[in-house]
């Protein structure tokens, strides 16, 4: 596994477990109801077992929770540094069209 010297991009679900719901007061239960998701959903996504999907990151932003593309951004940053540090083939460049 090749390994960079950048730290690993934090889970989105962690900054919304660890400084939203805090700040917000309220509990994960009263938080999933006023998104609209299930509990279980949203507690796998505070937990980082779940991604933050597009209709996620729209509803955070409706209900005044940051901003859609952010909350997208995080999740991307995310799943990139975690394919980029899994086993993956080798890979030939096309040369043309470098």
């Amino acid at each position: 596994m090749a390994h960079d010297s950048h730290a690993q991009p934090p889970h989105p679900g962690e900054t919304l477990r660890e400084d939203v719901l805090p700040a917000l007061g309220i509990s994960v239960t009263e938080m999933a109801r006023r998104l609209g998701v299930a509990r279980e959903t949203l507690s796998r996504i505070l937990h980082g077992r779940a991604p933050i999907s597009p209709d996620l990151a729209v509803r955070l932003e409706r209900a005044g929770i940051g901003r859609a593309r952010a909350w997208l951004a995080v999740q991307s940053d995310y799943e990139l540094w975690q394919a980029e540090h899994r086993t993956q083939p080798v890979i030939e460049r096309f040369a043309d069209l470098a």
